[in-house]
């Protein structure tokens, strides 16, 4: 069921995310002259959609491991910049204990918004050090965080695959600190 329900969160997130794209291009044909925009556009776009098993989860080697409580271990594989501005990292949560455990309520974060749509991971923040600027889970317009939502209990060696979208850093900005309530932080090159 939860397999089930987060294909629906990420077809959700595609859809959010092309509504998105496609109203910043209109925005943006109200006529700039700038021809370099179209092709960096349409570079980050080939980029984006040519490593779509990275996007799954399939990389071999993290990018980094974040260190929870109870044995909990969250192995990012992925954070992609795509050409609407957006950062999108994948990744899994693992029960690498020896019993049952439930993901810790405050990784959804202490807004009461996006509590209110129940257990997630909208409490995630990505830090640019070099740009001195924090940056949050996206929301939609209902408030709900564009994030693995749902979660709850994780028997010993269970792995769930996550997602979490972000605001864009600047294009200088490679790397940031992805940083979830209970779990340690880790470096994380953004490529695209």
């Amino acid at each position: 069921m939860s397999i089930r329900f987060t294909t629906k969160a990420r077809r959700g997130m595609v859809a959010l995310t092309v509504a998105a794209g496609l109203a910043l291009g209109v925005a943006g044909c109200g006529g700039g002259g700038d021809d370099n925009k179209p092709d960096t556009s349409s570079s980050s776009s080939k980029n984006a959609g040519s490593k779509p098993s990275s996007q799954e989860g399939q990389s071999e080697t993290p990018l980094a491991e974040l260190k929870g409580t109870d044995g909990l271990l969250l192995q990012v594989t992925s954070a992609e910049r795509d050409s609407g501005g957006f950062v999108t990292v994948n990744g899994v949560v693992k029960n690498d204990g020896a019993k049952s455990v439930v993901i810790p309520p405050q990784t959804s974060g202490d807004e009461t918004e996006v509590i209110a749509h129940g257990p997630s991971l909208g409490g995630a923040t990505l830090v640019d050090s070099q740009g001195k600027k924090r940056y949050y889970v996206l929301r939609d317009t209902e408030g709900r965080p564009l994030t693995t939502t749902g979660l709850g209990n994780l028997e010993a060696g269970q792995t769930l695959p996550v997602f979490m979208q972000f605001p864009a850093p600047p294009t200088s900005t490679s790397e940031v600190d992805l940083q979830v309530p209970t779990f340690s932080s880790g470096s994380i090159k953004i490529s695209g």
